[in-house]
């Protein structure tokens, strides 16, 4: 016993009852209407599985049926992620308090003896499937704001990443290294930490943009780019691009000779990709690195120290190229061999 075709605000009305006669009599109750679709199952051992298939808006339940207790079934209703929530009118010959309190405690919505008049039952079928599609649109209307902000929140984190991020070489660019920079020395003063930066020149770079072009050039950045970040692994190392064939690193050190070790990781991880550059003396890319440490006070900028790894870096440049130079803040400078 099934009847049109149903649309997605129409009622779908589940009739579970081994009874002919009461199902006969319900369609004719529900003939005339036409938002209402009735399905109707004399085997309750088919019910829980029709119920999946047909997606009900309410279940009209027999409470004795041969051969399975209606509360049971009920239950399995109940424990089904299809029915969970789809309202179940009980139906039954017997108006008695303990049975309609079971039926309730089961899972039932409503209660009903039958067969009542046409007008109640329609009543209460209108009632419970309004209620349950109203809950599945919002239900359906909050997952698809939930999706939205979801997405709006990826769109916002690309945004940012491409706001934060150099777009050839994928470190990070000036902008966003000049805001972290700043919250990472007021954290070094707060926590008395050692603070050093690198400033990272790529050896003779105009010479290579001349001789092998300048797209070859940004392949050269971002390689160069890409040893920088594999030797700064640390939550706290900071890489960027700081302008042109420049990169800038910012890090905590505990001693010069720490910092001095990692800029010299960093020199020699550039030097063992091997790039090969005829105007180097080395035969291949190299970087000079300019080192720079200091023990942050309250009240000092960082930018005396950017300025000293930059000194730094020139007079790497100037001694020979592909090597380091630290400068101690308030001390001379002291070459590395």
């Amino acid at each position: 016993m099934c009847a049109k075709v149903v649309g997605s605000n129409d009622i779908v009305v589940l009739l579970v009852d081994d009874q002919l006669i009461i199902g006969e009599a319900i369609r004719r109750a529900v003939a005339d209407q036409p938002d209402i679709s009735l399905h109707y199952c004399s085997d309750p051992a088919a019910a829980v599985l029709i119920a999946q298939q047909i997606k009900p808006t309410v279940i009209l339940q027999d409470l004795v049926m041969p051969g399975t207790d209606g509360l049971t079934l009920v239950h399995q209703y109940r424990t089904s992620p299809a029915t969970k929530d789809v309202p179940i009118i009980v139906l039954s010959t017997k108006e008695e308090a303990e049975v309609k309190c079971e039926a309730f405690a089961r899972g039932a919505n409503d209660y009903l003896i039958k067969l009542p008049a046409t007008i109640e039952l329609l009543a209460r079928i209108r009632y419970h499937s309004k209620a349950y599609i109203s809950q599945i649109q919002r239900d359906e209307a909050h997952q698809a704001l939930r999706e939205s902000q979801a997405l709006l929140l990826e769109k916002n984190l690309e945004l940012a990443l491409l706001t934060n991020v150099d777009g050839l070489t994928g470190l990070s660019n000036r902008r966003h290294f000049d805001e972290l920079l700043g919250v990472r020395w007021r954290q070094a003063v707060r926590e008395q930490t050692a603070f050093s930066i690198l400033m990272i020149d790529v050896d003779s770079f105009k010479p290579y943009n001349d001789t092998y072009g300048h797209l070859a050039g940004d392949e050269v950045l971002k390689q160069v780019a890409e040893a920088i970040r594999t030797c700064c692994r640390r939550p706290t190392d900071l890489a960027a691009r700081f302008g042109g064939e420049e990169f800038i690193v910012c890090f905590s050190a505990t001693s010069p000779d720490r910092a001095q070790e990692f800029a010299e990781k960093i020199r020699a991880a550039v030097e063992a990709v091997t790039i090969p550059h005829t105007g180097s003396a080395a035969g291949t890319v190299t970087v000079s690195i300019g080192v720079a440490w200091e023990q942050p006070c309250r009240g000092e900028s960082s930018l005396p120290l950017i300025d000293a790894a930059d000194v730094a870096m020139y007079e790497a440049k100037h001694s020979g190229k592909n090597r380091t130079m630290l400068q101690e803040r308030h001390r001379a400078s002291l070459e590395v061999p």
